[in-house]
């Protein structure tokens, strides 16, 4: 298979903007400059993934939860956060997703210019890797209550693939999505805190909602831990391609501040 440029491209801004965060001094920050850094990981099922392909009347609309059921499966993601001041922050995140499963359908399905015949053992792959640089704003922090907002610049790196014996196709698509960032920390008991965190935006075309609710434990000046629930959600609905998926995790991480 042939390298993904776009995606490649993708991968090497995420390094070179990791690469600079890390080679800040305070100088060039400010004395208030503060790096973080999360590693998240879990587990993610689907309630919904419904794709076509081309979406029009060649193909067949079918869905990925019937084909793989719900599963559960092993995910993760990372991030890196600068902050910069006492009020900007500047976030990278890098956050795989790979689902490979076979499932036997009931009806003939119609996929990216090929058949998939019924009662047959079909390989599925749904691949949705996403990379994001993400500007922050706190526009409130207080004893309990702290509020960012901003803006986030995401990559996506998607596929969906089915096998059938000798037959094989897929879609593959690499873009570009602007996403509206929004978060929240509530600090209701010493060391105990309650956080949002949403990346989202709907068009005409389309939607993407990443939003996560969880629970975190300060272990110390520099450690902190926190558990909760993520769901991402979202799709497009054009010529090319019909697909929309809800997945949901459960997740739990470490993050650790220097």
């Amino acid at each position: 298979m042939k390298p993904n440029p776009v995606s490649a491209v993708a991968r090497l801004t995420l390094i070179t903007a990791c690469a600079t965060l890390l080679g800040a001094t305070p100088t060039e920050a400010g004395e208030a400059s503060r790096f973080s850094a999360r590693v998240e990981g879990g587990a993610v099922w689907q309630t919904r993934n419904d794709v076509q392909v081309p979406n029009d009347s060649t193909a067949t609309r079918f869905s990925l939860v019937d084909l793989l059921g719900s599963g559960p499966w092993p995910s993760g993601r990372a991030y890196l956060t600068w902050r910069a001041g006492e009020r900007h922050a500047l976030r990278v995140l890098f956050a795989p997703l790979s689902i490979t499963g076979t499932g036997v359908p009931d009806l003939a399905i119609g996929f990216a210019g090929e058949t998939y015949a019924p009662g047959t053992p079909t390989e599925a792959t749904y691949q949705f890797n996403s990379y994001r640089l993400t500007y922050r704003y706190r526009i409130h922090e207080g004893d309990r209550w702290t509020w960012w907002t901003g803006l986030t610049a995401k990559v996506r790196d998607a596929k969906i693939e089915l096998r059938q014996g000798a037959v094989s196709s897929r879609k593959t698509d690499v873009g570009f999505v602007p996403l509206l960032h929004l978060a929240a920390a509530w600090r209701f008991a010493p060391r105990w805190s309650v956080a949002l965190d949403a990346d989202a935006l709907a068009g005409g075309l389309g939607r993407a909602e990443d939003v996560a609710l969880t629970l975190g434990r300060e272990l110390g000046e520099k450690v902190a831990l926190y558990a909760g629930y993520r769901t991402v959600e979202g799709g497009a609905d054009v010529d090319e391609v019909y697909a929309f998926a809800w997945l949901h995790y459960a997740v739990a991480g470490l993050e650790y501040r220097f």
